[in-house]
């Protein structure tokens, strides 16, 4: 499988493909906060 590969470290390092998991990772967490958020939002806070 893939995601058990060791590193090649023959690979060049891309720095695009470091930035475009940085937005990914940054993107989900958003959006996991705004989840979370709106959770407490709907149960907690409004009366």
């Amino acid at each position: 499988m893939y995601f058990f590969r060791k590193k090649d470290p023959n690979r060049p390092q891309n720095i695009n493909l470091r930035i475009m998991h940085f937005i990914n990772a940054l993107a989900i967490i958003m959006f996991l906060l705004g989840i979370i958020w709106k959770i407490i939002d709907l149960y907690f806070i409004k009366k």
